[in-house]
């Protein structure tokens, strides 16, 4: 029996690259991202009761292009002076 040529590929290695709070930071990111045509998504944080922070979203990517998105994430943040929170943790299965 043949295997098709996608069993070699690791799937649902999503990371949570970092969390940001500021929207012209996020869009300079994500267009900087797509420059280097890097695939990520956005996970919208639900605003809590009290929250200050309304807008808060992490930026997720494919463990296998970690250090490219996170070197494009710190030279977006450090020539603007963005504040942004690396997290480096591994997505959890929201479907299992």
């Amino acid at each position: 029996m043949e295997h098709p040529i996608y069993t070699a590929l690791k799937v649902n290695n999503e990371i949570e690259l970092c969390e940001i709070s500021d929207m012209d930071c996020k869009r300079m990111i994500e267009k900087r991202l797509l420059q280097e045509r890097i695939s990520y998504y956005i996970h919208w944080l639900k605003p809590t009761l009290f929250g200050r922070r309304k807008n808060v979203c992490i930026i997720c990517v494919n463990e296998n292009v970690r250090e490219k998105a996170e070197e494009i994430t710190r030279s977006v943040c450090d020539e603007k002076g963005y504040p942004v929170r690396f997290l480096f943790k591994r997505m959890p299965n929201q479907y299992l």
